[in-house]
């Protein structure tokens, strides 16, 4: 008898009067994470590590914010079309957090807060200090999307294959029972480049330069390419296309093209 990887019986954890969110834990502790990565990175630039946690206060909640826009904008139906609702547009909680908007609306409140406060080192630096933690980041709030039994891929019957429950399974693939963990293909993939980035002698050399953050850029929406042509949740498509492999394709290529200039400027050994 083959097994596969479960789904977790229940999202939440009930303490007595309060009822916690695994979804929302795997959030938190990804930004833990982050904060704490950023940091000793940072650090080993000749910054402030306090710079990152005045920075945080400002930052977390503009890039939450930033995720649920975008994945509003581009997932309306579920709140604004037939049988949606558009109080659930606040039920963060039960999943739905666009990176792509969460790194914009994060990326410009860093960008103002660099501008109008003195801090030790450059934007440049902290992009590039905080490119690797993003990833860990990700990896570990994509983790909730297990718990709640999500954003999964195909149907497989492989060794890895996740088990979905009757009342998860996508409209159309209800006869099937277990599907690709696109979860946990995203998890490893930005593990192994957080990884990649931080023991690399090379993105050590260039770090500071901002070429780290272009290829943190570049590197996660090419692996995000691949996992967005698997899933079958509901998506806006433009050309056939789910809508976030257009957007990862032109990150993937203006990630590359600003990386490459970067260390072109570097001498080459």
């Amino acid at each position: 008898m083959k097994t596969y990887i479960p789904t977790p019986s229940s999202s939440t954890l009930e303490l007595g009067f309060f009822t916690l969110h695994y979804y929302a834990l795997c959030i938190l502790l990804g930004i833990i994470v982050a904060i704490w990565v950023t940091k000793k990175r940072y650090t080993a630039l000749g910054g402030n590590p306090n710079d990152i946690s005045d920075l945080a206060i400002y930052a977390v909640p503009s890039g939450i914010i930033g995720g649920r826009v975008y994945h509003v904008l581009t997932s309306p139906q579920k709140y604004f079309g037939e049988g949606g609702s558009p109080f659930a547009v606040f039920k963060i909680w039960e999943g739905g957090l666009g990176i792509w908007g969460a790194i914009a609306f994060g990326a410009l409140t860093v960008f103002i807060y660099f501008k109008r406060r003195s801090t030790s080192l450059t934007f440049a630096q902290l992009a590039d200090s905080i490119a690797p933690a993003l990833l860990l980041a990700q990896a570990i709030g994509r983790f909730g999307n297990w718990f709640n039994g999500e954003l999964f891929g195909r149907p497989t019957e492989v060794f890895w294959a996740l088990e979905i429950p009757p009342e998860n399974r996508t409209i159309g693939f209800e006869n099937f029972t277990t599907f690709h963990p696109t979860f946990l293909y995203e998890a490893i993939w930005c593990s192994i480049v957080a990884l990649y980035i931080m023991r690399s002698r090379f993105f050590q050399k260039i770090s500071g330069s901002g070429a780290v953050f272009f290829f943190y850029a570049f590197s996660y929406s090419f692996g995000r390419l691949f996992i967005e042509a698997i899933r079958i949740d509901d998506a806006n498509e433009l050309m056939g296309l789910r809508l976030n492999i257009w957007v990862s394709a032109i990150i993937c290529a203006g990630g590359a093209a600003l990386f490459l200039r970067k260390i072109s400027r570097y001498p080459r050994k």
